[in-house]
């Protein structure tokens, strides 16, 4: 089958450009045959590869991606490796799956810190924790107040800080409450890819910068790119939201666009000026109509807001601008003593989700398997989905695979356009009812 829709990188990826510059792996060439190919080097296709290199040592392993490392989605994300469901219910079952999801989470970023530690990594890991914010006292008795009744029911610990308490904290009087989670981690998430990538086996190899414009899964798998070919009785898709143009899971994914800024480097008198000393990170208590932030240990601010409906799957640089400009304004209002701070770089992620939250997981025929669609929690579930799909494959005993299954599978969607009609609707109905939080 002919691969109509390929991934574009617009270099505008800001975790990247504060980065220094990296030479990518060399490009397929000619005819390559390996025992095993991943599809797709982001986070699970990273931890795919890795523990496949561990369960066959002897055998060898093709990594695959149409751009560089660091620059697909994995490395555009907020940079939150995020152990804690949200909205967990009071069920005896979503308690339960809440622990699952615990387990799950807290294995991958186990493996993510092991690594880091081990490699000397230097993209930024801190265990700061996070904190889930809402702006008005609404969001505070619909979100922040059953949450906590959550945490506690799933016994785990966590602060309540409001008021003056709060503002020390943010450097901002913007935010009513949160709930501060001392689990988790921050990071520079192009810097974790790109490490990630530098501390694979020997017995994987990576090509970068080889799309995939033809696959056959006859007699094993076979792929062409404009300079070559790869072949391998097995292969793993790690691909997310792009394995559907292999013929996967096709109507099971929603894509959107995600926005993100980050600020310059503040100065030493406006750091004096903000008078916040430690790194944090701020998820909102509604996606649609808040906002994401980082405060980094490069002293700089990152805002992720806007989510858009991208079935394209392709971003205009009007579309870029336009969110550019929406978040100085809303950094300027939640940082008035910082005015004079100006954005430089602004980004797109493109986010794979399912209607019904569940992940692209386990053996789609024979000698075939995924782990993709990561509903915006790539970080985490990227690398437990990566990892286990690989334990599945070797025939591994894990106990996790049984959680991760547990997850489901993603639900078929309506057709188009029925489908963007109902999206669309959805949005501006979460950006409305939700307005007291933006």
């Amino acid at each position: 089958m002919r691969i109509s829709r390929l991934p574009h990188n617009d270099e505008t990826n800001g975790w990247s450009a504060v980065l220094p510059r990296r030479e990518p792996r060399a490009p397929l060439t000619g005819d390559i045959a390996a025992d095993w190919i991943v599809l797709g080097a982001g986070y699970a296709g990273l931890a795919a590869a890795r523990r496949l290199a561990e369960n066959c040592p002897d055998q060898s392993i093709a990594l695959i991606d149409a751009g560089e490392t660091g620059e697909n989605a994995s490395g555009r994300n907020s940079g939150f490796a995020i152990d804690l469901p949200h909205n967990v219910g009071s069920s005896l079952d979503e308690l339960e799956g809440a622990h699952r999801f615990m387990r799950l989470a807290r294995s991958a970023i186990s493996q993510l810190e092991s690594i880091v530690q081990s490699s000397g990594m230097d993209c930024e890991w801190s265990k700061d924790g996070k904190y889930h914010t809402a702006v008005s006292p609404r969001g505070v008795s619909e979100v922040l107040e059953p949450f906590a009744r959550e945490l506690e029911a799933l016994g785990e610990p966590f602060q309540w800080i409001e008021g003056d308490e709060l503002r020390e904290k943010l450097g901002s009087d913007h935010f009513t409450a949160a709930i501060y989670t001392v689990g988790g981690a921050l990071m520079n998430p192009a810097a974790l890819t790109r490490g990630l990538a530098e501390a694979l086996p020997g017995n994987v190899t990576l090509y970068e910068n080889s799309p995939v414009i033809e696959a056959n899964f006859q007699n094993g798998t076979h792929l062409k790119t404009s300079a070559g070919s790869l072949r391998a009785p097995k292969i793993i898709f790690a691909a997310n939201g792009y394995t559907e143009q292999f013929g996967f899971y096709r109507n099971r994914f929603l894509h959107l666009s995600a926005y993100a800024s980050l600020t310059r480097r503040l100065s030493e008198d406006e750091r004096k000026a903000y008078g916040v000393k430690a790194p944090w990170g701020l998820t909102p208590a509604n996606a649609f109509a808040g906002i994401t932030m980082r405060y980094t240990n490069d002293y700089r601010i990152l805002i992720r807001q806007g989510l858009g409906y991208c079935p394209s799957q392709n971003i205009s640089e009007a579309e870029r601008v336009k969110a550019r400009r929406r978040h100085k304004v809303l950094f300027d209002l939640r940082f008035p003593r910082l005015a004079k701070v100006e954005i430089e770089h602004t980004w797109t992620g493109i986010v794979c989700l399912s209607q019904n939250s569940a992940p692209g997981f386990g053996q789609l025929a024979p000698n075939i398997w995924s782990a993709v669609c990561q509903n915006a929690v790539g970080v985490t579930k990227g690398t437990f989905g990566g990892t286990l799909a690989a334990d599945m494959a070797c025939g591994r005993e894990n106990p996790l695979i049984a959680d991760m299954l547990s997850l489901g599978e993603p639900n078929r969607l309506p057709p188009r356009p029925f489908l963007d009609l109902g999206v669309r609707a959805r949005f501006a109905w979460e950006l409305w009812s939700n307005r007291h939080e933006a």
